[in-house]
């Protein structure tokens, strides 16, 4: 089939490469335009789109995809199929129903199952243990389309969103060039998605990654994994924003070795409340204490929480918050 894909994360690159290694031909591509990116805010062509320019591949960038100039030029082109990975914005129907097979969304998650912007972040966060990828035909009503294919993938006690996101991306990738495979071969069908179990997962804010201390610890820790790399979990001590990496709920006890009676006991640590050590910072939560992991303060390099922790005013209680 003649394809146009549609894109603009690193996490749809795998699924454009498994396009242009597949048996279809990749006509074109469409991705966001170019966008502010990285430390120093430069203006850069998304990873999409600087894949699809090493492959020699029309780039469109559509500010909107209702844009006329967009839409005579994807007529042009005429494609059989529109496959998509995390294009990031929604399109018309004026622009769905212009291939004769549709528009193909590869989404990450079992669907019904969270519907929306962030769904490996949501798996995370409310603690599944199994989650996955689906193929389905895009329509105008968000991630509802009749699903052809499925593939599960469990969630790993220390996955962050990046770490899963990226064998999703993978596994995706091939599920993708197989549910195209089958449509042009009149093998692979859709199917309405069930009435029940739909659950939706909205983009997550830098809001939402600021660390609720008083949460009990195992529902801390999903949240810095789920938020993790973007947008990134955070504290604040002293007025100060902190970044902080993944902590570990099975903590251990400070900087001693067992005695006679097994481990040391937890400290009792307010939420909040720091305790360190040379080789390990624990931090209070709504239950247990957990033990810090990366912390970044602002304009400094990421550094150990112990190594961190020796910058610390002496003296009297340290409490994040």
């Amino acid at each position: 089939m003649r394809l146009v894909f549609a894109g603009t994360p690193q996490t749809a690159v795998p699924a454009l490469d498994a396009l242009l290694a597949s048996r279809h031909e990749v006509a074109a591509v469409v991705t966001r335009p170019d966008a502010p990116a990285g430390r120093g805010r430069k203006v850069e062509a998304s990873p999409v789109a600087q894949r699809a320019a090493e492959a020699g591949l029309e780039v469109l960038t559509p500010a909107r995809a209702r844009d006329p100039e967009f839409l005579a030029r994807l007529h042009e082109i005429g494609p059989d199929c529109c496959p998509v990975a995390a294009y990031g914005a929604l399109l018309p129907q004026a622009a769905l129903d212009i291939p004769p097979h549709g528009w193909v969304n590869l989404h990450f998650s079992i669907l019904p199952a969270w519907r929306g912007a962030a769904p490996v972040q949501h798996a995370i966060l409310h603690g599944d243990d199994v989650t996955g990828a689906s193929t389905f035909l895009l329509v105008k009503e968000l991630d509802a389309g009749p699903v052809y294919g499925v593939l599960t993938e469990p969630v790993r006690p220390d996955d962050t969103t990046g770490t899963l996101l990226g064998r999703l991306s993978r596994s995706g990738a091939e599920l993708l060039v197989a549910t195209l495979d089958g449509i042009e071969d009149g093998t692979v069908h859709a199917v309405p998605q069930p009435a029940e179990g739909v659950s939706f997962a909205p983009k997550v804010t830098s809001a939402d990654a600021q660390v609720d201390w008083k949460l009990p610890a195992h529902v801390v820790d999903r949240q810095v994994r789920a938020c993790t790399p973007d947008p990134g979990a955070w504290t604040e001590l002293d007025g100060v924003r902190l970044k902080l990496g993944p902590v570990a709920p099975d903590y251990a006890a400070l900087d001693h070795e067992p005695g006679p009676g097994g481990p040391q006991a937890s400290p009792d640590l307010a939420p909040g409340e720091l305790q360190a050590g040379r080789h390990a910072v624990l931090v209070g939560t709504g239950s247990r204490p957990v033990r810090l992991g990366d912390v970044q303060a602002p304009g400094k390099r990421r550094m150990t929480a112990p190594e961190w922790a020796r910058g610390l005013r002496s003296g009297g209680p340290v409490r994040f918050g």
